[in-house]
């Protein structure tokens, strides 16, 4: 095997998951590191641990992968794609309860199905990420959640963190539960069960939450301290608070200091770093991942970043579900009255995670590619490398994003050694202008020119806008 779990760790993938801890039966340990992700460590395990935690680790050669692991009962009338996996039906939607929208960071509907699941006697409670963590300092953490407490577990936490911890509480407790996790988490818990068969009788749903990439624990940190909150005065972030006036994918970052009530906001598009294709603060192991929609879950949501929904301020979901009990209970929630669900076609759904696709597909192409050739070991996936994927311009900006997730990484360290945010602000504007270049390619960058010295003419002779000029580009 060219990438098990020794490898993994070895090269900085491990995304810190935790099920290893479990596998190992504790030999091996997870430990918050110094670019805030938890990370294995491997020190004190025996060959025989090393070897049972492989076989779950989401980026290791050892474990299934998502095309083995599936889902339950892929014969249940379930179709393929090979970007979304098997799936049984595709909706986009909302839920009709104002305050319920308007306490969600989307549509609502991954919170309303935890709870009709628990309401049905499906699940005695959720494992999902709350806050606070289990860690002092740490903004967010998995959780056992009762059903009483979901709907106070709404909104996205863009934070690393692991599961180490509330497994154990699984496999000491005879209850049935819901987990909610990233597409590699997942994948792990899926592959654990696989491997335990007592975790398997406890771990009866699996919801998935579209990813485009993870962040590491800074990125929480760097944008509250741009609103005036520097990290060790941090108590509580919003990643996603709506505003009705803005389209749902104009959202805002709010945080809140300790000590303080009132809360400190921006629009998120303002913050440096904050920008998705930026990749700032991104794990390694996001870089060898090919898994957008969580294709082992029972069903997914995310976000229907599709033009007639993101201009909804509400915000509107994208579900992909791989479970007809899970289409039964939606479908019995539209029909209630509940629910608004429209369903989509697999190529809408795909579409709503276009940019994600392109970077886990066509970037991971590239970026195989690229460690191929400086001799680095990889692993296996279900996407070739090919240097060029996407056209030569895509694989410059693939492999820009990868600089500035490292740099992202190591000016934060340097912002926080000298209590000084300036320089990493310095290093990731710069690095943006540079982005901004790639992502409009030589014809655009000439249209910029183009109007902005027609606009400097216009402004010398004192007339308006130049007629015949071509709008300014909307990025992609």
């Amino acid at each position: 095997m060219n990438h098990p779990i020794e490898q993994v760790v070895a090269s900085g993938r491990c995304i810190g998951c935790g099920t290893c801890v479990l596998a190992s039966q504790g030999e091996i340990t997870v430990q918050l590191g110094d670019r805030r992700l938890y990370r294995a460590d491997l020190s004190a395990a025996s060959p025989q641990a090393r070897r049972a935690a492989s076989r779950v680790c989401p980026f290791s050669d050892e474990a299934p992968n998502e095309d083995v692991l599936g889902v339950p009962h892929p014969s249940d009338g379930l179709q393929h794609d090979s970007r979304l996996g098997w799936f049984s039906r595709t909706f986009a939607g909302r839920v009709r309860d104002e305050a319920a929208l308007r306490a969600s960071s989307s549509g609502g509907l991954t919170t309303w199905t935890l709870c009709r699941l628990a309401e049905l006697g499906v699940v005695d409670a959720v494992i999902t990420v709350g806050s606070p963590g289990p860690t002092p300092g740490e903004l967010f953490g998995y959780a056992v959640t009762s059903p009483d407490e979901l709907p106070t577990r709404r909104r996205s936490q863009y934070f690393a963190t692991t599961m180490a911890e509330v497994l154990q509480v699984v496999a000491h407790t005879e209850a049935r539960f819901a987990i909610v996790g990233v597409p590699c988490y997942i994948k792990a818990v899926r592959a654990l069960c696989r491997e335990d068969p007592l975790i398997a009788r406890r771990l009866v749903v699996f919801v998935g939450l579209v990813c485009g990439h993870l962040k590491t624990q800074a990125y929480a940190e760097a944008l509250a301290w741009q609103l005036g909150i520097a990290p060790a005065e941090l108590a509580e972030v919003d990643f996603r608070r709506k505003d009705p006036s803005r389209p749902a994918n104009d959202y805002l970052f709010a945080a809140r200091a300790a000590g303080e009530r009132e809360w400190r906001s921006a629009p998120t598009r303002d913050l440096v770093g904050a920008n998705w294709g930026h990749n700032a603060f991104q794990p390694e192991a996001c870089n060898v991942c090919d898994d957008v929609v969580a294709e082992t879950a029972d069903v997914s949501f995310g976000d229907a970043w599709l033009p007639r929904f993101a201009a909804d301020p509400r915000g509107t979901n994208v579900v992909i579900s791989r479970n007809p009990m899970i289409d039964g209970i939606l479908l019995q929630g539209a029909a209630q009255g509940e629910l608004e669900l429209e369903p989509i076609t697999a190529a809408e759904a795909v579409a709503t995670q276009a940019g994600g696709f392109r970077h886990r597909r066509d970037g991971l192409a590239v970026r195989l590619a690229d460690d191929l050739a400086r001799g680095l070991p990889v692993p296996v996936k279900r996407v070739p490398p090919e240097g060029r994927a996407g056209g030569r311009r895509r694989a410059r900006l693939v492999r820009h994003r990868r600089v500035m997730a490292e740099l992202s990484h190591s000016a934060f360290a340097l912002a926080l050694a000298h209590d000084d945010l300036a320089g990493f602000l310095a290093v990731m504007q710069r690095q943006a202008r540079r982005y901004r270049r790639y992502e409009a390619g030589p014809v655009r960058r000439a249209g910029r020119r183009l109007r902005g010295c027609a606009a400097r003419v216009a402004r010398a002779l004192g007339i308006g806008a130049v007629p015949g000029l071509p709008d300014r580009p909307r990025p992609e």
